[in-house]
């Protein structure tokens, strides 16, 4: 009989990646699990080689709420060169064209920003993760094969800019999930006639997670502790699983509501919120998982550690 694999450090928590420029988020969150020696590791949407910033990594039983955190919201800083269009839409890709700049200026800028703010309809680029028939959309652009997409309704909720030195422009983008920033600079370099593409992107939050409030851990910082062995100040780096739903409504539960709702039943909470989403704790403030308010107002298992 051969040696039984061992299974990893049943560790759990979620670690804010400052992702490092030209690694794939999928190369990234290994490189984490093994640093970890976690047993399960997940992340919460990929970010491409070309950007930085970022990468909420999910350890142990975080994996099961890593949805959450999916369908957050999102905030980026971009750099874009405006005049230059290629076929990736960021600097990687080869130029397609090139057009004067001098016709614009902040007040045109500004002008055209705010016609992208808001709900948008935004068409998926080729050189995206997105399937179609089975394949990866980014696998048929570089066979040169490309395939008609659906148009995807996005919410910009905030799009400032930073700074103006033309040809080069700085943005602040706050949008909802399945955004593509390099198709949001593109279009915005077509409106403005002459074309523009991503030179530089960093993803500043995901959901509540934010640069400005707490700085991201980096790769390095990570590999330099697993290198001692030091699990403890590894595991320190990790914050609470239940962290990545701030958002949703806190209910304490009863010693016995807690035990029907890990039976699967719902149950009456007094005070309890009258929708949505919320966060569950047992009696001794123990995270339990994530319930929903229900038609009859009783709260209904949803996801639960």
């Amino acid at each position: 009989m051969g040696r039984r694999r061992n299974p990893g450090r049943n560790v759990t928590g979620i670690l804010l990646l400052d992702k490092p420029l030209g690694l794939t988020s999928n190369d990234a969150l290994q490189r984490v699990k093994r640093h970890y020696r976690a047993a399960k590791a997940g992340h919460t949407g990929s970010l491409d080689p070309l950007a930085t910033g970022l990468l909420p990594c999910c350890l142990g039983d975080s994996t099961k709420f890593s949805a959450f955190l999916l369908d957050a919201d999102k905030r980026y800083r971009v750099r874009v060169r405006l005049g230059i269009t290629t076929t990736t839409a960021d600097a990687e890709g080869e130029v397609l064209e090139t057009l004067p700049v001098e016709g614009v200026d902040e007040d045109r800028l500004r002008q055209v920003l705010v016609k992208f703010t808001g709900g948008i309809d935004q068409l998926p680029p080729m050189y995206s993760a997105l399937k179609h028939q089975g394949q990866r959309l980014y696998k048929l652009a570089r066979q040169g094969v490309e395939v008609e997409r659906q148009p995807r309704r996005i919410d910009i909720h905030a799009l400032d800019l930073v700074s103006c030195d033309l040809p080069e422009i700085e943005l602040d983008v706050h949008c909802s999930k399945g955004t593509y920033v390099r198709t949001l600079a593109e279009d915005i370099g077509k409106a403005l006639g002459c074309g523009g593409h991503v030179i530089e992107l960093r993803r500043t939050g995901v959901g509540p997670y934010l640069e400005s409030a707490a700085p991201f851990i980096s790769l390095d910082e990570v590999a330099a502790l697993a290198d001692q062995g030091d699990f403890a100040a590894l595991d320190a780096l990790l914050l609470p699983l239940d962290t990545a739903l701030g958002h949703c409504p806190a209910v304490r539960l009863s010693e016995d509501a807690a035990f029907y709702l890990r039976q699967g039943q719902a149950v009456l909470v007094p005070q309890a919120p009258t929708d949505g989403l919320v966060r569950l704790y047992d009696a001794s403030a123990r995270f339990v998982g994530v319930g929903v308010i229900s038609d009859d107002g009783k709260v209904q298992p949803k996801r639960l550690i």
